[in-house]
């Protein structure tokens, strides 16, 4: 929801400079108005899409898990070879 700003508006200032607090009431109320307007919006997934997504971000967690894991072990082998072969420090 676009809004127009005047550049002769205040918004809320007194002489002081400090924004009246009925000005803070009012943006809340607005701003809650406007969120309530988006979740309307809001298209939500169907339980079977929630269920197929999580399916795929679990096997891809244990797909990388299990490749780092492997990826760690090759390295930490190949460290302990340079160490045997070099002597460790």
């Amino acid at each position: 929801m676009a809004t127009t700003i005047d550049k002769n508006d205040t918004g809320g200032e007194d002489n002081t400079g400090l924004r009246a607090p009925l000005g803070w009431w009012q943006r809340t109320g607005d701003f809650f108005a406007e969120v309530r307007n988006e979740m309307k919006r809001v298209t939500w997934p169907t339980q079977k899409e929630v269920y197929a997504t999580t399916v795929v971000v679990i096997l891809t967690a244990v797909f990388f898990g299990l490749y780092l894991f492997g990826v760690d072990l090759a390295l930490n082998a190949a460290v302990q070879q340079v160490f045997a072969r070099f002597g460790e420090a």
